[in-house]
């Protein structure tokens, strides 16, 4: 009696597995059937801050050649709000479709990590789809300015503890953290204002509200081209070939200082592989495309173009190092 029982259990369990596996098989089938009709209608790509600032620029430059090529309206939505979280936390909770994606900047990897209260996991709530690439940063004061070099901006700082303010356009941005970073490093105290976006910010930088700022290129480099703010240095560890004679902050008395603002696209966690796969590869056919190519060396800006295990594994090493850089400068939002 007891051999009949154990039978039928394991019976049954033979009859689950397989029900399992054709379940799985079947699933399998109807995802690759959807990524083969994938996109078939408007793709909406999030950018978590206002229009006129480096995200939005870099989405901006991207989206028309994207829509060319996958034959659906590229929606740009600007839902800016809490620091970039309130575009993520969207595509977060946005179906798992391909339908809704994120572009961010550094931001979307250092949130999680200044703020008090939980926001969203970077690498568990989202699937990377592409490390997009870099921007060089400048270290910007308005035209006006009596600061001539990055040493004069800092001296005064010194003799004014408190008193010489930078501006950043988010708490934790690319911006931001390397301003800390140079804080730390120069041993200065130079108190930090965080506005809602790259271009506010930019705008009091101009109208001397502030006295200085670390931005990245795309929105940073058309102001100071315009006559309007004055570049004292780049993040980069070498001068740029566009402005040979604009020095490095290492050179500038900080050996290896190296803090370019780098981008990426994510999707929502559970979005299928082989959509996740198509995007990447449409976006970085996009990416080469002549004229988007062209537009975004017009800004410095310095593809890379991962495929999401490395974009994976890129962003696994950002953590590591924003935890240090954090934890150093003691960087909190009271969120």
């Amino acid at each position: 009696m007891q051999k009949t029982h154990s039978t039928g259990r394991a019976k049954a369990r033979v009859s689950l597995a397989r029900r399992a596996v054709l379940l799985m098989c079947a699933s399998c089938a109807m995802s690759g059937a959807w990524a083969q009709d994938y996109p078939s209608r408007p793709i909406k790509l999030v950018v978590p801050f206002p229009p006129g600032g480096s995200v939005d620029t870099v989405a901006r430059a991207l989206a028309p050649q994207l829509q060319a090529q996958l034959g659906q309206p590229i929606v740009i939505e600007n839902r800016a709000g809490a620091n970039s979280v309130l575009g993520a936390q969207s595509v977060k909770r946005a179906p798992a479709d391909g339908y809704t994606i994120l572009l961010n900047a550094s931001l979307q990897v250092v949130n999680p990590l200044i703020m008090t209260t939980t926001t969203y996991d970077p690498e568990k709530d989202f699937k990377p789809i592409t490390y997009l690439g870099a921007l060089p940063q400048l270290v910007l004061v308005s035209s006006a300015s009596r600061y001539t070099d990055l040493q004069s901006l800092l001296a005064d700082a010194r003799k004014r503890p408190g008193e010489v303010q930078w501006a950043t356009a988010a708490y934790g941005a690319g911006g931001h953290l390397a301003a800390e970073l140079l804080k730390v490093k120069a041993k200065v105290d130079m108190p930090m204002i965080p506005y809602k976006g790259g271009a506010p910010a930019l705008n009091d930088l101009m109208g001397m509200q502030v006295a200085a700022m670390i931005e990245p290129m795309a929105s940073a480099y058309p102001q100071v081209k315009g006559g309007r703010l004055r570049a004292l240095a780049v993040t980069t560890p070498k001068r740029l070939p566009g402005l040979p004679d604009l020095p490095t902050v290492a050179e500038s008395g900080f050996p290896g200082f190296d803090m370019p603002s780098w981008y990426g696209v994510w999707a929502p966690a559970g979005t299928p592989q082989e959509i996740v796969d198509k995007l990447n590869a449409e976006i970085r056919t996009a990416m080469q495309a002549p004229a988007v190519a062209s537009k975004l060396s017009s800004m410095f800006f310095q593809p890379v173009l991962s495929s999401p295990s490395e974009f994976a594994a890129f962003v696994a090493k950002e953590l590591a190092m924003d935890k240090e850089i954090v934890a150093t400068a003691r960087i909190k939002l009271d969120d």
